[in-house]
């Protein structure tokens, strides 16, 4: 990689951190945190979600786009993967992909199960999401995960990541008791939350 390219790389990283930054401020209790993930975290989130055997993949607030690439970086050349983001100033960033298999929605995780239909994607693979939990309503929230419970293929996986535990307590209504993780390579340490649906759906 020649130093140019490297050079207009760390421009776009700094100019997404700034665009998260805004997007912080203008909606703190939507994006949750001031910096976006590390490149630790995301390697986690990957491997957790077992992305490099999926077909369909749902990501739930991607902001702008690192946890979207590094997903799409390990994804098979024929999967679909829909990335649903409520800040619009974030769409238009994660738009500028130009990856033919990343389809970017403007719209809320509740409707989850209603935009896949929408675009013809079939039921995921893996949910991944980084959606604050700890700042909405109860319902909103139990709306959420049951949309993307409903969703999700028997056998896959629906990791959260998230700075506080109320995914986990929420999540152990409908799905059970999450496999946990701490990434501490991550400003702050982020906790990673993940289920697998059964392989029969009961």
């Amino acid at each position: 990689m020649d130093k140019v390219t490297e050079h207009q790389q760390e421009k776009v990283r700094q100019n997404n951190k700034l665009t998260f930054f805004k997007g912080f401020l203008q909606y703190p209790e939507q994006v949750g945190s001031i910096i976006p993930s590390s490149k630790y975290l995301e390697r986690s989130l990957v491997d957790v979600a077992s992305i490099s055997n999926a077909r369909s993949v749902v990501e739930l607030g991607p902001g702008t786009g690192g946890t979207t690439q590094a997903i799409l970086d390990a994804l098979p050349d024929d999967a679909k993967f829909l990335a649903i983001e409520l800040n619009f100033e974030f769409v238009k960033l994660l738009e500028t992909n130009p990856d033919p298999r990343l389809i970017v929605h403007y719209g809320t995780a509740e409707e989850t199960k209603e935009i896949l239909t929408y675009y013809n994607i079939e039921q995921p693979d893996a949910v991944i999401s980084g959606i604050p939990f700890s700042t909405m309503p109860y319902l909103i929230a139990q709306r959420i995960l049951k949309n993307i419970w409903d969703s999700l293929k028997p056998g896959g996986h629906f990791v959260a990541y998230q700075f506080r535990d109320r995914v986990a307590e929420l999540g152990k209504e409908i799905f059970g008791k999450p496999e946990t993780k701490i990434e501490f390579l991550n400003v702050p340490p982020v906790r990673v939350y993940s289920w697998k649906k059964p392989e029969i759906d009961v």
